[in-house]
């Protein structure tokens, strides 16, 4: 079976003939890599039409930082600054995905266009989060999570990184599914840079295919993340800022495409759209 006949389809969404781009809008003053920057609404609409020009297929908008050390936004707040957006981009077409950790904001999304819950936590932080994604019937993401972002980087402890990852997203795809999600609307996400080291977000990235091996599409979300920034590290240590690792996320891209990854979601897309491209001329000629 080819990469591209195994990378999966996900009930509800549209099907792309390649790993697919996932563009992202971060409607908040303090995300890592650029906080601020879209937080008024009008400007991360604008935002989000100008990603999917650059090859989006779909955007992925948040209003809740998920960083290392992160506090978290009130829900009034982070409903303020979503549902907005959501309804904005939907109106002009565009297949939206929604980051968020809060049950009403995945509710309230959802109502005003969003397409997809994108949960960090898989449905741990809110327990209400299942049985709304569950009603509504749109596709969900479990991403690999462990905790909140004031903890996280203490509980990236693994004796073997690959196997307690895969063993613990099936745990969360079935609790979801028992939950009443429909299992062919599951996504699954192996979590980088959420609760574990530089070594280990590369130990995930080179065994995507047990991964895979879950049997539902994998959603790579490597952009600008910490450990390519200690992979690019110079000769003192230093590790570039994070707007400067957009290359480096466009090879991981081309990675994850090649190993079948359903989608990969980034920052900056044009070079991540040029690079998946690619990838798939390359097994397309293989």
């Amino acid at each position: 079976m080819s990469t591209l006949r195994g990378r999966g389809t996900v009930r509800g969404l549209p099907e792309w003939d390649r790993c697919a781009v996932m563009g992202v809008v971060n409607v908040t003053p303090d995300s890592f890599s650029d906080g601020g920057h879209w937080f008024d609404t009008t400007a991360a609409i604008k935002h989000g039409l100008e990603l999917v020009a650059e090859g989006a297929d779909l955007v992925d908008v948040g209003g809740e930082s998920t960083r290392p050390g992160a506090s978290r936004v009130d829900e009034a707040e982070e409903l303020r600054r979503v549902i907005p957006v959501v309804r904005g981009l939907a109106s002009e077409g565009v297949t939206i995905s929604v980051d968020t950790m809060r049950a009403s904001v995945a509710e309230q999304s959802v109502a005003a266009g969003a397409a997809l819950v994108n949960d960090v936590s898989g449905g741990l932080a809110d327990r209400d989060m299942i049985r709304v994604v569950a009603a509504a019937g749109v596709p969900f993401v479990v991403m690999h999570w462990r905790g909140f972002s004031e903890s996280m980087n203490s509980r990236a402890v693994y004796e073997d990184v690959v196997g307690e990852v895969v063993a613990e997203l099936r745990e969360r795809m079935d609790a979801v599914i028992e939950g009443g999600v429909d299992p062919e609307k599951l996504v699954i996400d192996p979590g980088l840079g959420f609760a574990k080291d530089a070594s280990q977000d590369l130990a995930l990235v080179a065994h995507l295919d047990r991964l895979r091996d879950l049997g539902r599409p994998l959603l790579v979300a490597a952009s600008r993340k910490r450990f390519l920034g200690h992979v690019l590290a110079g000769g003192d240590a230093t590790p570039p800022p994070a707007r400067e690792r957009d290359a480096a996320t466009a090879a991981i891209s081309a990675l994850s495409a090649n190993a079948g990854a359903w989608a990969v979601r980034v920052h900056a897309v044009r070079p991540t759209a040029d690079a998946v491209r690619v990838a798939r001329a390359v097994e397309g000629a293989a």
